[in-house]
Parts: structure tokens; sequence; C-alpha cells
């Protein structure tokens, strides 16, 4: 079964506890007493560092998109065609399936909580594997920029939802500057390296960057299949940027 058949799962929910399990949970029908009891299982298991496993960090990734997507609109104002058009094109949102997707979008946007829980919830469920949490910062980068620029505020909103998610301000810059420039200009912020580095840490770095957001790799720390397409276009902006600083540099 694909991952947009499993997202209104109640079995899903008080696996994940926390605010995104009660919004699985309230999706589905539950009690709000039973959603209190999984959020407080979540957090002891979080405590004894037990966390969810590969299925339900896919759900948690996927929940985390639309979630944070529904309130970004909010921050916005508005949800254009193209960035509906831009959720469906990149996270292959099949048609029969949209309906759950816009009930869980939905459901955030009256959410009367803002986005702060359900960004702490994903920093703490993968502080360990922080690329997922890139790939999902990607993701909303790029429903964002689908009607032409992003927003002041939409950039701010992101800003804070990297803070959240425990990533630096050196993460953040370099994640800014390859969805928004200047990734052409200056590749060496995509790398995540200074200018003046050496061969030696150029080729390490570079290396190290392939590694880290290999699909597959991705995918066995809970990134979901449908979401591929997404981790393929960041690791081809890492491989055009180190084209840029070998070319600068005269390298082979």
């Amino acid at each position: 079964m694909s991952i947009w058949g499993k997202i209104v799962g109640g079995a899903a929910g008080f696996a994940l506890g926390g605010p995104i399990g009660a919004l699985l949970g309230g999706l589905a029908g539950h009690a709000v007493d039973r959603m209190r009891d999984s959020t407080e299982e979540a957090l002891i298991a979080e405590k004894e560092g037990r966390t969810p496993d590969g299925p339900e960090r896919s759900i948690a990734f996927t929940i985390g998109v639309i979630v944070l997507g529904a309130k970004m609109a909010k921050v916005d104002g508005a949800v254009t065609r193209d960035e509906v058009a831009a959720f469906k094109e990149v996270f292959k949102v099949p048609p029969e399936e949209m309906r759950n997707v816009g009930r869980i979008f939905n459901q955030a946007r009256r959410d009367a909580q803002g986005f702060e829980p359900y960004a702490r919830q994903l920093g703490r469920m993968f502080r360990s594997n922080p690329r997922i949490l890139e790939e999902l910062l990607d993701g909303l980068f790029h429903i964002a920029r689908a009607d032409g620029q992003v927003q002041e505020t939409e950039l701010a909103y992101l800003e804070k939802v990297a803070e959240y998610f425990g990533l630096s301000q050196a993460d953040w810059e370099r994640i800014r500057a390859a969805n928004m420039g200047p990734a052409e200009d200056d590749p060496y912020v995509i790398l995540g390296i200074p200018p003046e580095a050496d061969e030696e840490t150029l080729r390490r770095s570079h290396r190290e960057l392939v590694r880290e957001h290999h699909p597959d790799r991705l995918i066995a720390q809970g990134l979901p299949e449908e979401f591929v397409d997404l981790a393929n276009e960041k690791l081809a902006r890492i491989n055009r940027a180190w084209a840029e600083i070998k070319r600068r540099r005269g390298m082979r």
C-alpha cells in the first residue's frame, strides 16, 4: 500500500504520539483521552531512547510536509493553484489519495495550535538524521516558490521551522542558498564549506554530502519512496555546485 493510503490510519497515530499522532487520531475519530495516553507513551519512549520504526517515520515525514505546508499557507494568507500543483508534482500524490491529503491539510489549517509543536516533534524524531529534516525543508521551499517567489513571511516561517528542527544557522544558510540563491554564484555555500578550503577538503565534503543525501540512504532513514524525486533534486544541486567549483579552480 502507498504511504498515502496509510496516513489516516489510527494505529499510526497511536504509535507516533505527540501532536502528529493526535492529528491523525482526530481524523480517525479516536477519543481525546486515548490520544493523551498516546502522547504520554510517546514521550516516555523518547526519554528511553526508543524511536518509531521505518514505516512510522515515513508517515511522520509525510504528515510533517502536509501540516507544516498548511501552517505556511496560513502565514502566506492563501493557497494558490501553483502551490497545489507543486505539491502534487513533487510528492506524487495519486488522484485517489488527494481527498485524504486534503483532510489532513484542512485539519492542520483549522488546528488552533501553531506549527511549533509539530516542528519540535519532527526535530526530536529525526535528530540523528538531520538530512531528512533538510529534505522536508526543501519540500516546503518548493511549495513556497511555486507562485514565482518566496514571500518574506514564508521565508521567516521556514527559518523558524529550521530552528525548531534543531538545525544550525549555518545549515539554514546553506539550505536557503540552495533553494533561493546565490546558488549558482556561490556553490561553496551549497556544499557548506568556505571558499578558501583546500582541494582535499572540497573533495571530502562533496563525497560526504553525496553519501548523506543519496536517496537509498535517506529512504532507509525514513524518507518515503514517494518523495524520492525531492532527494534526487537535492543531490543534483550538490553535484552542480561541485562541478562549478571544479570549473572555477581548474580541477579534474
